[in-house]
């Protein structure tokens, strides 16, 4: 930051000019192949690990076309909100956008639903992390019964809740090596299938029961169930106030994403289906959950088919880590919104991240693990998905032809094919939901009831639009003398617990308790987010003191 350049903004009364040099010295941490590496972790432990079993009892071995057609879908969805991420890069993703189109209410049942979606979609890698355990115990003869093997899938999201609360930084440098590993094991196993002389390349295409020997209701239902395959291509979007130039990274690294996670999906399954015989994915009347790990055992070997376990072990982890890191952020912004209590956006002063929100989700994945059967859980989290992403193509179209937002709505990125790429997302989307059936609209039914309760409870009472207090505390603070200067900026320091220059919103609170502002608990906040403009949950102590005083330095004639 240039600092005459923002004294001369400052001294003009330039404040959106001070908040764009600002936001440039914020540290953010996350580049163009960290968005790749989230993303796909988050998507390829259900949708390649336990997914494709449940896929093909409804529609047999063509499931690979399912998977192709849910992209189609996804698309649109996935352009609409690389142009709106491009425009608003902060955290919350498709909850800020779906908030400042629709507004508070409609912002708070979106949030809640989507922050349902991702933890639910977690819940469902870590039911399959169950089985593939399971295979690993048995292959070692070291039997676990089923209440050992729960303990063990609630002690790795004990675990997964605790990274997310040391920082992103660890969730990255931790889904790295294990996505790497699992890909180039998976690459190699579909190498060694195509060249078996048992793999049957008609099975998955019309063998009688293939992709092209079903009716197009049954391959849309099939597609809409494995939809939630995909919600990890636009994860990102909900850290985006983590991404270094949101505008380029953001738009290519969900579109990247979004290819390569397509082509994962349909060569892995075409290439399953084809090595394996009719019906392998049953077992006992029921759907298995470890189809990857029968694959490669099948193709490869025991050994190779354990070590395919253990990958997949580490993979829905991965995939845990990147659903609690997304989905804790919804609750973390619906907060800075005033629609969720104040803890919620508190960040904790060590770690600087959201813990409150991680908790809840934790505790949320908890229940849903305990309680809620594997293929429920799927559609309930595809359902949510389906309808986020059709709401994600009307913002476009809303923002773009809207008066009042041209303002503030200026993408960086637009999407292709404008309008009609949103429409055909909207209309396939409604069709999908549909063939999907009850579970689909018992998920928005509930979505929408308790996030109206939620807003009129607490939401509307605290989100109103006030009369500014930021514009009133910088009248209170500007010109000071060296000594009030010293004094506010001592107390600003007394309250860093975390001692990194660093406020967090309870911090910044008692600091300005002390200096004797007067202000409500929610004038506070508003003062603290219009501050925070990297909306991370932290403000740096002296960029704050240069913008509320209107002073760089201070000029000796007011010394004392």
């Amino acid at each position: 930051m240039d600092l005459k350049s923002t004294a001369g903004k400052l001294l003009q009364g330039d404040v959106k000019g001070v908040i764009d040099d600002v936001t440039q010295t914020i540290e953010r941490t996350i580049g163009l192949s960290g968005i790749v590496i989230i993303s796909l972790s988050s998507m390829l432990g259900s949708g390649l690990f336990v997914m494709p079993a449940f896929a093909a009892e409804m529609m047999g071995p063509g499931i690979w076309l399912a998977f192709l057609l849910a992209a189609t879908v996804v698309l649109p969805g996935a352009l609409s909100k690389s142009e709106l991420a491009s425009a608003m890069p902060s955290s919350g993703g498709s909850y800020v956008y779906l908030e400042r189109t629709y507004g508070p209410l409609f912002g708070t049942i979106s949030g809640l639903g989507l922050w349902a979606s991702f933890l639910l979609k977690a819940s469902f890698a870590l039911i399959g992390f169950s089985a593939y355990m399971l295979a690993l115990t048995t292959y070692f003869e070291f039997t676990l019964g089923e209440r050992e093997i729960t303990m063990v899938s609630v002690s790795a999201l004990v675990l997964i809740t605790a990274v997310n609360i040391l920082g992103v930084k660890k969730v990255k440098a931790i889904q790295t090596p294990i996505l790497g590993v699992t890909m180039a094991l998976l690459a190699i196993i579909c190498i060694m299938a195509l060249f078996d002389g048992s793999t049957d390349f008609s099975r998955p295409i019309n063998g009688g029961n293939g992709a092209f020997d079903q009716s197009p209701a049954t391959i849309a239902e099939t597609a809409a169930f494995v939809f939630v395959a995909y919600a990890g291509v636009t994860k990102v979007a909900a850290i985006g106030g983590e991404v270094k130039e949101p505008g380029r990274n953001l738009p290519m690294g969900i579109m990247l994403s979004l290819g390569i996670a397509t082509f994962l999906y349909c060569v892995m399954t075409f290439v399953m289906m084809a090595a394996l015989p009719d019906m392998w994915y049953i077992k006992d009347g029921t759907p298995i959950e470890d189809p990857v790990y029968q694959f490669v055992k099948a193709v490869a070997g025991s050994k190779i088919g354990v070590l395919a376990a253990a990958l997949a072990v580490l993979t829905m982890i991965s995939m845990a880590l990147a659903g609690i890191l997304a989905a804790s952020r919804f609750l973390f912004a619906m907060a800075r919104d005033n629609l969720l209590p104040q803890s919620l956006e508190t960040v904790n002063a060590k770690y600087e991240t959201p813990h409150w929100p991680i908790i809840v989700t934790g505790v949320m994945m908890l229940l849903a693990i305990m309680y809620l059967p594997v293929k429920d859980v799927a559609k309930l989290a595809s359902g949510f998905k389906i309808m986020i992403f059709m709401l994600i193509n009307s913002c476009v179209i809303i923002l773009r032809r809207s008066p009042g937002a041209q303002t503030w709505y200026k993408p960086e990125y637009k999407s292709h094919f404008y309008p009609w790429i949103q429409l055909w997302g909207i209309v396939a989307g409604a069709i999908l939901i549909y063939l999907m059936g009850s579970k689909a609209f018992i998920g928005a039914g509930t979505a929408v009831s308790v996030g109206t309760i939620t807003y009129l409870g607490y939401g509307k009472k605290h989100s109103q639009v006030r009369t500014t207090p930021f514009q009133s505390l910088r009248e209170k603070f500007s010109n000071p003398t060296k000594a009030q200067h010293d004094l506010r900026h001592a107390a600003f320091l007394a309250a860093d617990f975390g001692k990194k220059n660093h406020l967090t919103l309870p911090e910044f609170i008692n600091a300005l308790k002390a200096l004797g502002v007067e202000f409500t608990n929610d004038e506070f906040r508003e003062v603290f987010h219009k501050s925070d403009a990297d909306e991370n949950g932290v403000i740096d102590i002296d960029e704050f003191m240069q913008t509320i005083e209107g002073i760089i330095e201070l000029p000796s004639s007011q010394e004392e």
